[in-house]
């Protein structure tokens, strides 16, 4: 029994190692080494063209606000959901979840037809513009990337609160309440901290998701150099077809992998610290 226990765990290791191996590192190494295929010099210009610098720009400015939107939109509905009940909270949690099943080029052509110039809301865009003089644009332009980027990423903070906030239960909440606690004191002293570690991982893949979406972004972004996010660039590098484009889009895509890198890395160091004082506590 004990020799079929350990015949099975080596299985299973090799079939993981090997998975993780051809999927994940395989990939990931070529892009490093085929991004400095034409020595170190060329990959420096190539990631520090004008093109390159907005792409980065315009794609660090939409994952920011992602992830600060859906941070707080995050914790707002994972917190309405696991501590109250009320008529339609089932829709609610479906409704959360929809970003999942839909296709991101369809978010950006909805919103196309929301705020294009054959959309719902673009009469009252042009009539604030005639009026105070502005020039404000959604569509093909920064704003519609920031939106487009925040729709496709908001349910990754929530849906990893939820299961955490589940397990816990509302003991503790509604102890410090008859204790008579207040609402954000209970929320800052109870609430958050059993969220913490949900709320980590929950910023990370929204982060991780923000950074690579291509399908919204390019049905609203049509300018390079202006509106491009990364992975616009890579695209246009790549279909370019010059002799260098290629190893340029590759070049460009280690940035991607570099900032990956470190957001897992920063992660790990807050893991490993906090492994660390619940050691000392204990």
């Amino acid at each position: 029994m004990e020799r079929r226990k350990k015949i099975t765990k080596i299985i299973l290791i090799t079939i993981t190692l090997l998975f993780l191996l051809l999927m994940l590192a395989a990939p990931l190494l070529s892009v490093l080494v085929n991004s400095l295929k034409e020595g170190i010099g060329f990959y420096v210009q190539a990631i520090s063209t004008p093109y390159v610098v907005s792409a980065l720009l315009v794609t660090l400015l939409a994952t920011v606000i992602a992830v600060v939107v859906n941070t707080f939109f995050g914790i707002c509905a994972a917190w309405l959901l696991t501590k109250f009940s009320f008529r339609g909270k089932q829709i609610l949690a479906t409704l959360i979840d929809i970003p999942f099943s839909i296709s991101p080029v369809i978010v950006g052509l909805s919103y196309l037809m929301t705020f294009g110039r054959l959309g719902w809301f673009y009469p009252a865009i042009r009539a604030f513009n005639q009026f105070f003089g502005t020039n404000i644009r959604i569509t093909f332009a920064i704003p519609g990337v920031v939106l487009a980027t925040i729709f496709v990423t908001f349910p990754f903070v929530s849906r990893e609160i939820l299961p955490v906030l589940n397990a816990q239960g509302k003991d503790e909440e509604e102890a410090a309440a008859l204790m008579g606690a207040k609402g954000f004191t209970i929320f800052r002293k109870i609430t958050l901290p059993q969220m913490k570690w949900g709320l980590i991982y929950g910023i990370i893949l929204c982060a991780a998701r923000a950074l690579g979406e291509f399908g919204a972004v390019n049905a609203l972004s049509k300018t390079r150099g202006e509106t491009f996010t990364l992975p616009l660039e890579i695209d246009a590098l790549y279909m370019s077809g010059t002799d260098t484009s290629v190893t340029a889009s590759f070049a460009v895509s280690s940035l991607l992998v570099i900032i990956a890198i470190v957001i897992l890395f920063v992660r790990n160091v807050l893991e490993h610290r906090d492994d660390k004082e619940k050691k000392v506590c204990m």
